[in-house]
């Protein structure tokens, strides 16, 4: 398990969609990823360029080998980096399995891109 950093473009003509799956909680629906989907996005800044960056926890050996079918669907994913330092994970150095759920190691990062850009859900529902 390891956070991501993600950076993704919606994709033209796919705001509509997107919202909708949003507004009805469908967004990721099949994936064992449940809410996930719903809490990214309720996180995700969107800047000025049209870039959505949020923090996204992954339990796949492959970054977002579970979530990636899900997220393009709706955007163009332009980068998905580790949130932190894999050497201080602690589900991944071994000492707490299964740690990312509860874990606050990108607290810091989360709280950095809270205060950038703008709210993506207010800003998908201004132009959807």
């Amino acid at each position: 398990m390891v956070r991501y950093l993600v950076t993704a473009r919606v994709k033209a003509g796919k705001a509509t969609a997107l919202r909708r799956a949003i507004d009805e909680e469908t967004l990721g629906r099949g994936s064992v990823a449940g809410d996930e989907y719903l809490r990214n996005m309720g996180d995700a800044r969107e800047y000025d360029d049209g870039r959505v960056q949020w923090v996204e926890v992954c339990y796949c050996a492959t970054p977002l080998a579970e979530e990636r079918d899900y997220w393009t669907e709706h955007f163009t994913l332009e980068k998905v980096q580790d949130a932190h330092a894999r050497s201080r994970c602690r589900d991944e150095n071994g000492t707490e399995p299964w740690s990312c759920g509860d874990c606050d190691c990108s607290a810091r990062l989360e709280a950095r891109l809270a205060t950038r850009g703008h709210p993506f859900l207010t800003a998908l529902k201004s132009r959807t």
